[in-house]
C-alpha cells in the first residue's frame, strides 16, 4: 500500500478514514489493517464533533479502544495544547491500566501526545510529573480519582482545565454497582470543577440493557447518548461441557485423591491443557488453590515442569504479576484464576479457556470466552460440571442436575447475545455517605444546600430527596462523621477525619481485616481473620502447602513454612446472584426435548437424568414436593426473588432454608404452605422495608454502619429485595399448590359435592396471630366469631384477646400491643366458649385454610373438642361467582359495591364483620353457589 493511501487502497466501507489526522492514518497503515471495522467507522464523526456522549458496544478484542482513541488523538493533534489533562481514561483495574498504557503509548509515541498512568502502584515521581505539567491522556482508577479530589482538591480545576473527553472502559463492570455510583459522582464533580459538560465515551462487550447503559453514562439525559453496536460477531467458538459424577465429600473436606470429581477433572486439565497457554476460571478462590496444588503435585509426580499457577485477589501483587508475565512469555502456562483475569489485560494468544462449574453470569461467560480466540483463531471453551451420585437419600434438588442446566441455560442465552442488565434499584446510600465526606474534604467544608445541589439535585443521586438527604446528614452527625458549625458549614467530624485520612477511604467497597501470609521475607498474600489461624495449622496457598509457624494478631501477620500437608483456606465472599431469566431458561430446557450438541457422553446422561427427575416429580405442574415432614418449593425464579421470599416467610414464622434453585420449609405440608402464602398475599400492604426491618443485619455496603436503622432498612429493601417479583411468585405458587394435603394422596377433589341443602347456621371467624406458621410456634392472639342465620340475619358476635404465651410479633399488621395482652386469657381458657360458637355451624373465613389451621392447632393443645360441621371460604366464594381473581377482603367487598370502611381496622372482630358482610351478600344473591362451595370438615384442616 502506498502512502498516503488512495481511494482504491481503502475499502469502500472506510469513508471516515480520511477524516482522521494524517499521523493517525500513518499509524493505521503501519499496523497493516485492511480496513476499520464498523464501530470504528461510526465513532469517528461523533467523537470528532467533540460534544457527543457515545457508547461503543462490541465483542472482546474488536478494537473498542481504537474506536475511541483514533478520533480523540486526531482531534488533539488539531488543537493547541494550552496545558492540562485532555483525556481521562477510567478503568476498573490497575492491571488493565498498565496494559492500556502500553497500547496507547504505541499509538501516541509518534503523535507527541503523552500518556500517563495514575494508580496506587505508580511511582510518586511519575505522578509529580503530571502535577507539575498536566497534559495528554491520563489513565486512572475511580479510587485514584477519588484520592486526587481529596488530596489535590484545590488543584483539580487547574489539572483538568483542558479536559475534552472521559473514556470509561469495561463500563458494564461499573453500571449498577456502588463503585459505579462513585464513578458517576466523580465524573459529575469533574464537570463541576471544569464548569462545563465533558463528553463521555463508554466501552463494553457485555451490556445487558442498552437503555440502562445510556442512563448510566449520562444520568438524566440517557436518550441523548449515541449507541454504536458492532455488527461484527466474535469468531467461531468450540464448546464442550464435560460431566462428572461426584462420589466423594465436598472439596473443602477432602484430603484424598481417590475417585473424586476434583481428581478426575484435574487429571483431564493436566493432560489436555498441558503444553499450551490457557486460563481456567473458578468462582471461589479456595477451589483455585485446591486445583493449583493438585496440578503442581501431579507435575512433580511425573517429573515434568509445573505449568499450572494460581491467580486471585488474595495473592500478593508480585505473585499475581509474576503469573501475568509468565502468560506473556514463551513457555506454556495455564493459569487457574477467578474473575481477576476475566477482562481487559492483553495476555497474548491463548489456546483455550476452561470453566470449572457453571459460570456466575452470562456476561461473565462472554468475557471469559473472549479471552480465547484472538489473533483470528477460534475460541475454545471447556466447561466442567459435577453432579452428585444418585443414592437412596439424595435430595430432589440434586436429582435435577441443576448446575448442568444452569450452564446450558447460560450458553443458550449467550448465543442469543443476552446479558444480565445492570441493577438500577439500589439507593447507593453508602456511596452517598462517602461522597459527602469526600466533597467536604475536597473543599475543607460545605453547606448542606451546596452538598444537596451538587450530589442530588443536579448530580447522580437524583433519586435522593431533600428529606432523605437531611436524614443522612443527621445520621452522619450522630456518628461523628460530620459536624456542623454555627453558620451551618459542615466539616468532617472526629470519626470522619480518621476515616477520610486512611487510604482505604478511596474505595467504596469494604476491606475486611486481613492477615498477611509471609514466608521468610516474602509476602504471599492475605487471609481474612475468619480463617482458622492456629499455630501448626496446614494451609494451601499460592498453589503450595504451608504450615503456620506463628501468628501475630497485633501486626496481623502469619508466618508459614513449606509443608507436605494442607487444605485450602476458606476465603470470604459469596457467589454471584443468578438472574431471573437464567432460571426461566433452565425451566425451558427441562421441559424441552432438545439435547445440546456440546455435551459429552457423561454430561448428556446427567442431562437426561435431570430432565427425567423433573418429569417424574411433575414439576411442570406442581411447584412443590412433600419430602417427609418438609415441603421443597421450586419457584424457578432468580436469587433476588428467592431471597425475598425466604425473608418474607421467615418474618411470617415459617423458617425456610434456601438450597440453590429451591427452598425448603421444614415441618410444613404443601397445603399448610399454601395457606401461609395466601395469607401473605392478603397482607399486601407488607413492603420491602417491612421485611428488611425484620432482618438481623442490613448493613451490606461499606458505610451502612454509619446510618441509622431506618435508612439502612430503606437501602437494603431497595437494593436487595424484589417485592414485585416475590408477590408475582407467591400468586403463582398459591394457584398451583394443593388446597388440601389429601389431594396429594387420594386425589379427592378440592370442591366436593354439596353436603347440606340448608345449613342451620354460619360462624364467620377471623383470627389474629403472632405469625403465619400455625404448625410451628405461632399462636392466636385474638379471635372473633359472627353467628349468621341461613337467611343472613346476624345472630350474635363474640371476640376475645388471647395470651399467646410467647413474644408478640407483627404488631404493625394487627395493631395489637403487648400491653393489651396483659391479663388476657390463654387459649385453653377461651376454648369452650369458642367451640360453642363454632361447633355445629358452617365455619366461614376469608382464606379459610389459614384460620382453620390455627384453630385446629390451638384446639389440639386443649381438652376441648373442635368439630365444625363444614367450612366455607369467602375468598373462594367471591372468585367462584365473579372469577375476578380478587384475594383481599377489601377488594372483594369493593367489587360487590359494599362499603368496607371497618376493614381498615384490621382486627379480628372488624375482619369477621367484613367477611360476614360478604357472606350475607352472596346468601341473598347466590345461595346456590354458597351451598355448593361448603366443604366437609374432614377436608378443611390441612
Amino acid at each position: 500500500m502506498s502512502w498516503p493511501p488512495s481511494a482504491s487502497d481503502t475499502p469502500p466501507g472506510s469513508s471516515q478514514f480520511f477524516r482522521l489526522h494524517q499521523k493517525v492514518q500513518r499509524w493505521i497503515h503501519r499496523q497493516g489493517w485492511p480496513r476499520l471495522n464498523d464501530v470504528q467507522e461510526q465513532a469517528i464523526p461523533l467523537v470528532l464533533k467533540g460534544t457527543e456522549d457515545v457508547i461503543v458496544s462490541a465483542a472482546t478484542a474488536s478494537g473498542k479502544t481504537e474506536a475511541a482513541f483514533l478520533p480523540i488523538c486526531s482531534a488533539l493533534l488539531d488543537e493547541v495544547d494550552d496545558g492540562g489533562i485532555r483525556v481521562l481514561y477510567v478503568s476498573p483495574l490497575k492491571a488493565l491500566i498498565n496494559d492500556q498504557h502500553r497500547r496507547l503509548d504505541e499509538l501516541c509515541e509518534d503523535l507527541d501526545l503523552p500518556v500517563h498512568r495514575w494508580h496506587g502502584d505508580v511511582p510518586g515521581s511519575a505522578k509529580a510529573k503530571v502535577l507539575t505539567k498536566p497534559d495528554g491522556i491520563l489513565l486512572i482508577t475511580p479510587e485514584s480519582l477519588e484520592a486526587m479530589f481529596i488530596l489535590r482538591g484545590m488543584e483539580i480545576s487547574r489539572l483538568l482545565r483542558a479536559l475534552r473527553w472521559v473514556v470509561i472502559d469495561e463500563m458494564h463492570s461499573f453500571a449498577g454497582t456502588e463503585r459505579g455510583a462513585q464513578l458517576q459522582s466523580l465524573l459529575h464533580r469533574v464537570e463541576l470543577a471544569t464548569r462545563r459538560r465533558v463528553p463521555r465515551i463508554g466501552l463494553s462487550a457485555t451490556l445487558g440493557s442498552m437503555e440502562s447503559a445510556r442512563d448510566y453514562l449520562r444520568p438524566g439525559n440517557g436518550q441523548a447518548v449515541h449507541l454504536l453496536t458492532s455488527s461484527h460477531q466474535s469468531g467461531d467458538t468450540s464448546v464442550i461441557i464435560r460431566g462428572y459424577v461426584n462420589e466423594a465429600p465436598a472439596i473443602e473436606d477432602d484430603e484424598t485423591d481417590g475417585g473424586t470429581s476434583v481428581e478426575r477433572i484435574g487429571e483431564h486439565v493436566f493432560t489436555t491443557l498441558r503444553g499450551g497457554n490457557n486460563l481456567v476460571f473458578f468462582d471461589r478462590r479456595g477451589d483455585v488453590e485446591v486445583y493449583a496444588d493438585r496440578l503442581r503435585r501431579r507435575s512433580e509426580e511425573r517429573a515434568v515442569p509445573n505449568e499450572f499457577f494460581p491467580h486471585h485477589g488474595s495473592l500478593a501483587k508480585d505473585v499475581r504479576e509474576h503469573v501475568e508475565d509468565l502468560l506473556k512469555g514463551n513457555r506454556p502456562v495455564t493459569v487457574l484464576c477467578t474473575s481477576t483475569l476475566e477482562m481487559g489485560i492483553d495476555i497474548g494468544t491463548l489456546s483455550s479457556v476452561a470453566q470449572i462449574g457453571a459460570p456466575p453470569s452470562v456476561a461473565s461467560l462472554r468475557q471469559r470466552i473472549g479471552r480465547s480466540g484472538r489473533r483470528g483463531e477460534p475460541a475454545v471453551l471447556r466447561m466442567y460440571v459435577t453432579a452428585q451420585e444418585i443414592t437412596a437419600d439424595i435430595a430432589p434438588q440434586d436429582e435435577l442436575r441443576a448446575e448442568l442446566f444452569q450452564a446450558v441455560a447460560m450458553m443458550s442465552l449467550l448465543i442469543e447475545r443476552w446479558y444480565e442488565p445492570a441493577d438500577t434499584s439500589a439507593l447507593h446510600l453508602s456511596t452517598l455517605v462517602q461522597q459527602i465526606m469526600s466533597v467536604i474534604a475536597q473543599h475543607q467544608g460545605a453547606h448542606p444546600v451546596e452538598l444537596f445541589q451538587a450530589l442530588c439535585h443536579s448530580g447522580p443521586f437524583a433519586h435522593i430527596d431533600q428529606t432523605t438527604f437531611a436524614s443522612v446528614l443527621r445520621d452522619l452527625g450522630r456518628t461523628e462523621l460530620v459536624q456542623q458549625e454555627p453558620d451551618g458549614l459542615l466539616l468532617l467530624g472526629r470519626v470522619g477525619e480518621r476515616i477520610v485520612n486512611h487510604y482505604s477511604f478511596y474505595a467504596v467497597f469494604a476491606e475486611k481485616q486481613e492477615y498477611r501470609l509471609v514466608h521468610g521475607s516474602r509476602t504471599l498474600g492475605v487471609l481474612h481473620v475468619t480463617t482458622p489461624t492456629e499455630v501448626g495449622s496446614l494451609v494451601i496457598f499460592a498453589g503450595r502447602r504451608w504450615k503456620i509457624v506463628s501468628v501475630d494478631d497485633q501486626a496481623a501477620l502469619i508466618q508459614v513454612e513449606p509443608s507436605h500437608g494442607g487444605r485450602a483456606p476458606r476465603f470470604a465472599g459469596g457467589r454471584a446472584e443468578i438472574h431471573d431469566e437464567v432460571r426461566r431458561r433452565m425451566r425451558a430446557w427441562y421441559e424441552s426435548d432438545d439435547i445440546p450438541g456440546y455435551l459429552d457422553a457423561t454430561a448428556q446422561r446427567l442431562f437426561d437424568e435431570g430432565r427425567a427427575a423433573y418429569r417424574r416429580f411433575d414439576l411442570a405442574q406442581k411447584p412443590a414436593l412433600a419430602k417427609g415432614k418438609d415441603t421443597i418449593v421450586f419457584p424457578w425464579r432468580g436469587d433476588r426473588i428467592l431471597n425475598t421470599l425466604t425473608a418474607w416467610l421467615t418474618r411470617a414464622g415459617a423458617s425456610p432454608v434456601r438450597d440453590g434453585i429451591a427452598f425448603t420449609v421444614p415441618e410444613c405440608t404443601p397445603a399448610q404452605l399454601r395457606a401461609v402464602l395466601q395469607q401473605l398475599l392478603l397482607e399486601d400492604d407488607t413492603t420491602a422495608e417491612d421485611i428488611a426491618a425484620s432482618l438481623p443485619d442490613t448493613a451490606v455496603e461499606k458505610h451502612d454502619v454509619h446510618l441509622g436503622k431506618p435508612l439502612r432498612t430503606r437501602g437494603y429493601a431497595a437494593g436487595c429485595l424484589d417485592m414485585a417479583g416475590a408477590r408475582s411468585t407467591l400468586a403463582n405458587l398459591v394457584d398451583r399448590l394443593p388446597e388440601h394435603d389429601a389431594d396429594l394422596i387420594t386425589g379427592i377433589p378440592s370442591v366436593p359435592p354439596p353436603l347440606f341443602a340448608a345449613p342451620t347456621a354460619y360462624a364467620v371467624v377471623d383470627v389474629e396471630t403472632t405469625g403465619f406458621a400455625a404448625w410451628r410456634k405461632d399462636r392466636i392472639i385474638e379471635v372473633a366469631v359472627i353467628r349468621i342465620a341461613p337467611d343472613g340475619t346476624v345472630l350474635g358476635e363474640w371476640s376475645s384477646l388471647v395470651d399467646p404465651q410467647r413474644r408478640l410479633a407483627a404488631s404493625e399488621v394487627h395493631g395489637i400491643t403487648q400491653k393489651e395482652l396483659v391479663g388476657a386469657p390463654v387459649f385453653a381458657d377461651v376454648a369452650p366458649a369458642l367451640a360453642a360458637q363454632l361447633n355445629g355451624a358452617v365455619v366461614v373465613a376469608h382464606n379459610a385454610s389459614f384460620d382453620l389451621s390455627f384453630l385446629n392447632a390451638e384446639f389440639a393443645r386443649t381438652s376441648t373438642p373442635f368439630s365444625p360441621s363444614a367450612t366455607l371460604c369467602t375468598m373462594k366464594l367471591d372468585n367462584h361467582v365473579h372469577q375476578a381473581g380478587r384475594r383481599k377482603l377489601h377488594d372483594c367487598l369493593t367489587g360487590i359495591g359494599t362499603p368496607a370502611a371497618h376493614v381498615t381496622a384490621h382486627r379480628a372482630l372488624a375482619d369477621a364483620k367484613a367477611a360476614a358482610d360478604l357472606l350475607c351478600h352472596y346468601l341473598a344473591t347466590a345461595p346456590h353457589d354458597v351451598r355448593n362451595l361448603i366443604i366437609g370438615s374432614e377436608l378443611s384442616i390441612p
